[in-house]
């Protein structure tokens, strides 16, 4: 199948219609899905990070699925789970919503440890195991997971294993007021973020052109010199003065992989410096851990990143 780049320009175009004034937002999510990496989009309500995600599965013609997750759900509310028919005599599965091509896991960190570890296994290996029988999801099979970043009470924070299994963590902040007002402008044309209007969209893409997609972002050169970059600055957070956890050989992976999708998408079959830049903050934040003393002199962790990033001399 031919992929045309043109695709996924003209379903940046059609979210930024419709999620407005989020662009770099859009761009980060689409960079995730040719990765084919999981998500965490983190902001406070009201800012679209559901409606974004329903609507991009809208799209590209995706089996969507929403899982809310509150602290009583359960391992078996979202893998799923045997259950024995009295007709037959026999067990039979009830596949549970991870079964599915998006997974959207809303308020992830309102869920007990016990829950948030059974995604660990579908997240890494597209795979979930139910009664010693492993179970493929999808192929495209894509988590993305929200939460509120004030709200802390009655929360459990993810363990840095499973945060370092997301490529990304978004951040949502507040549109501009010329943003806000044009949101409100399609409100009053018409538009309703809900599933009668949603199910008007048309389709811009396929989940076959996005399968055939990540192909083509994997034949993107990288030259040496770009990976001996990318090496200096991933040493240079696991020895900073104000981390006590720097980035891992995955986030390298991540990284190199983000960098040859953000190429692709800018019509270029080779990374430059400024790729690996331009995802940097999304990819590494999550798992990067402050020293309790900076964090108590208020250092702020993307400030910590930019400053490696000054450090290391960019290669020509």
């Amino acid at each position: 199948m031919t992929v045309d780049r043109a695709t996924f320009h003209n379903l940046a175009q059609t979210l930024n219609t419709i999620i407005v004034g989020q662009s770099a937002l859009v761009q980060q999510l689409l960079v995730a899905l040719l990765s084919g990496g999981h998500v965490i989009i983190e902001g406070v309500p009201g800012t679209g990070k559901t409606l974004l995600v329903k609507v991009l599965a809208r799209l590209i013609q995706a089996d969507f699925r929403r899982v809310q997750l509150t602290p009583d759900i359960l391992p078996s509310d979202i893998l799923g789970v045997n259950v024995f028919d009295l007709n037959t005599h026999s067990f039979s599965l009830k596949k549970g919503p991870v079964f599915t091509e998006i997974l959207l896991a809303d308020e992830i960190n309102r869920t007990p440890p016990k829950t948030q570890s059974a995604l660990l296994e579908a997240m890494e290996e597209q795979q979930i195991t139910l009664d010693g029988e492993t179970l493929a999801l999808p192929p495209l099979f894509w988590a993305i997971a929200t939460q509120n970043p004030l709200e802390f009470e009655g929360t459990y924070p993810l363990p840095e294993a499973q945060l370092d299994r997301f490529l990304f963590k978004l951040v949502v902040d507040y549109p501009d007021v010329a943003s806000e007002k044009q949101m409100l402008l399609n409100v009053q044309q018409g538009f309703q973020p809900k599933r009668p209007y949603l199910e008007r969209l048309q389709p811009v893409a396929t989940v076959e052109q996005i399968l055939s997609a990540r192909k083509a972002v994997q034949a993107v050169m990288v030259d040496e010199k770009i990976i001996d970059y990318l090496l200096t600055v991933v040493e240079k957070t696991r020895k900073h003065p104000d981390l006590i956890l720097g980035a891992s050989p995955r986030a390298a992976v991540a990284w190199l992989q983000t960098s040859k999708a953000i190429a692709w998408l800018s019509e270029r079959d080779y990374v430059t410096p400024d790729d690996l830049k331009a995802v940097a903050l999304p990819l590494l934040r999550h798992r990067l851990i402050l020293k309790p003393e900076a964090h108590l002199d208020g250092v702020q962790m993307d400030a910590v990143v930019a400053s490696i990033l000054k450090q290391v001399a960019v290669p020509r």
